[in-house]
């Protein structure tokens, strides 16, 4: 495999060029109930389900850092349980986010069907 070293990126058909640091080091698409798994992902290596609510994703490539962002949204097929919470706990390692923690309008920890979360920062 090759490496190309870039400082900005532009996408075919755009306009405007980007960071690279700019573009996401991982995002994770899952389901959150009974078994959980992937549906799609980018730098993940696997996830894990904690308890009810609590799942944590490991990277495959490293962060530089704990110092990265993270943002996560999750709610059911059948759009019940809207405007329910998705946390990104702190404590963040460079090899994994500590936790992604779901709850409802009261505050209960519940799984998902879809859970999605995205990281952006520097790789190692």
């Amino acid at each position: 495999m090759s490496t190309i070293t870039v400082t900005n990126i532009k996408a075919t058909g755009e306009t405007a060029s980007r960071a690279v640091s700019g573009v996401a080091g991982a995002w994770v698409n899952f389901n959150g109930t009974g078994t959980i798994a992937a549906r799609d992902s980018l730098n993940v290596a696997s996830l894990t389900d904690s308890s009810t609510g609590n799942y944590v994703v490991n990277f495959s490539n490293n962060f530089g850092d704990g110092n990265f962002s993270a943002v996560a949204i999750q709610g059911n097929n059948d759009a019940s349980n809207a405007g329910v919470n998705a946390t990104i706990a702190v404590g963040h390692t460079a090899s994994s986010a500590s936790g992604i923690e779901t709850s409802n309008l009261s505050s209960s920890n519940i799984d998902y069907e879809q859970i999605s979360a995205v990281y952006h920062g520097d790789l190692a």
